[in-house]
Parts: C-alpha cells; structure tokens; sequence
C-alpha cells in the first residue's frame, strides 16, 4: 500500500511538475494572482494570459541556454 502511494506521489510530482519546477511555481503564482484579483471584483480574466506571456519566453531562453 505504501508503495504505490509512494509511486503516485512521484507520478502526481512528476506530471505537475516534470522538467522545470519554476514553471511550475509561475504556474501556481499565476493562479494565486488570479484568484486574488478575481475577489477583488475585477475581471480575473486576463491574469494567466499575461502570465503566459511572460513565462514562455523565458523558459524558452532558459531551455535554449541550457543547451
């Protein structure tokens, strides 16, 4: 039983997070953002456009450099 928690917790890690855990983290900022804006009465709409964006490209640069 333990097992295969074990292994769809590193599924579940892998799948949310797989090669960059800093997208990952804008991913969960950007929803943050959202959310937050959105209890504010404002039109949450555009918040995870912008934010995809503006963490696209620099993941690119990023994965382009690292080669």
């Amino acid at each position: 039983m333990i097992a295969r928690l074990r292994a769809f917790g590193a599924f579940c890690y892998d799948f949310v997070v797989g090669d960059d855990w800093r997208l990952a983290l804008a991913v969960v900022i950007a929803l943050g953002v959202t959310v937050a804006v959105a209890h504010t009465g404002v039109p949450a709409w555009w918040v995870l456009p912008a934010a995809v964006v503006v963490v696209l490209p620099v993941s690119l640069l990023v994965a382009v450099r690292r080669k």
